[in-house]
């Protein structure tokens, strides 16, 4: 191999290796809407690379870039879900970028004709520990900023929810409240304690299926105002019991980022459509993966999606919450945004080695857009960092 068409890994001892730099993707982009599943890709937001993006600071947000990201999303035929964890919502993203992204989002959303739903949760209140009513009224008011802005809404889940309640009945109050507020039906969300640690126990239990009894209950009571739920549990098993039992008017979407192909597949007895934050990684080969649905060829979808879920169990490795930098690291490997930097500083929440074995798994599944380019910058990277390559 030359040194054009290899790429140096880094090992965790700090020895090095190479592999040969693969071909790019030959995906095409789909002529006609994604028609077997609904696909939404968890967006993530591109700091200004200048700005003050350190541990604590407002975010500053470069909108050139973000707003350019979804629409390459949107090119693909998938649609965006943004504001949400992938986002960095808890994890740097303040209340005022929040309300800004959206906004902005929504307006562009509108623009390029993309589908979008955005996250409502109550993170906009500074104090921990507040009561169930104050709840009511943060998510209440996050949700009608949403609704006004013209995005459709998932319902978070909320740390200040997970502290207050005290039984399931607690979490059953709140949603009711909160669903009979909202003029068009929304997609629940559960996310599990891997991806935030202070969501252990949300609906009441911390085995899933107590709690699904719960979700089942909540969706049940307000099937005019629930469309779906989002479920991040990282257990296929709990999906596939709980998707069994969903009423009609309500989808799975998926947010399970180690076993997604499967469950997307699906068997005889029902699917799961997608809402996640890997396919903010993958929006090419997810797309091709369900135009392969859509052609109803399963071989295909598994070819070219199935070797992207050893890349995405790297990105979402423990600890599960910093898989955002992952993300962002190959936004920028694929040329989506000039620097490798986050809010909140979070582009160091991962190790060398970590990076290595990404850019590793997503030459070898062909998520590489431009590998000559993504080459380039990880060497550099490595070079700025003492390894020659």
């Amino acid at each position: 191999m030359t040194a054009d068409d290899r790429l140096v890994l880094l090992h965790a001892d700090g020895t090095t290796g190479s592999a040969a730099l693969g071909a790019a993707p030959s995906f095409s982009r789909p002529t006609t809407p994604l028609a077997s599943r609904t696909a939404y890709a968890a967006a993530h937001v591109v700091p200004k690379p200048w700005a003050e993006n350190v541990p604590g600071a407002p975010a500053d947000i470069d909108w050139d870039a973000t707003l350019a990201f979804r629409r390459h999303v949107w090119s693909w035929g998938l649609g965006v879900a943004d504001a949400m964890d992938t986002a960095q919502r808890n994890m740097g993203l303040d209340a005022r970028a929040t309300r800004e992204l959206i906004t902005r989002s929504a307006a562009e959303a509108k623009a390029a004709g993309g589908a979008l739903v955005v996250g409502v949760n109550t993170d906009h209140v500074d104090d921990e520990v507040i009561s169930l009513d104050a709840v009511i009224d943060a998510y209440v008011e996050q949700l009608q900023f949403t609704e006004d802005a013209g995005a459709g809404v998932v319902l978070m889940a909320s740390r200040h929810l997970a502290r207050a309640a005290s039984s399931a009945s607690d979490y059953e109050r709140v949603y009711r409240s909160v669903l009979e507020r909202a003029s068009t039906p929304v997609v629940l969300h559960w996310l599990g304690a891997a991806f935030d640690p202070v969501l252990a126990g949300y609906f009441g239990s911390t085995d899933s299926a107590t709690a699904g009894e719960t979700v089942l209950r909540i969706i049940g009571e307000n099937a005019d105002r629930v469309s779906g739920i989002k479920m991040s549990l990282l257990d296929a098993g709990a999906e596939i019991a709980l998707r069994s039992r969903l009423p009609e008017t309500a989808r799975m979407f998926t947010g399970d980022d180690f076993n997604y192909v499967g469950l997307i597949a699906g068997d005889e007895r029902g699917h799961s459509d997608a809402l996640l934050g890997a396919f903010a990684a993958l929006a090419p080969t997810a797309s091709a993966a369900i135009q392969a649905l859509d052609a109803g060829d399963t071989g295909r979808y598994r070819e070219v999606l199935g070797p992207t879920e050893e890349l995405s169990r790297q990105i979402f490795a423990a600890p599960t919450f910093y898989y955002k930098t992952g993300v962002a690291f190959l936004s920028w490997l694929n040329g989506h945004q000039a620097s490798f930097t986050m809010i909140g500083g979070l582009h160091a929440a991962r190790s060398l080695p970590h990076l290595s074995e990404i850019v590793r798994l997503a030459n070898a599944s062909g998520a590489l857009e431009r590998p000559e380019l993504a080459a380039g910058r990880w060497h550099a990277l490595l070079r700025l960092n003492g390894v020659e390559a």
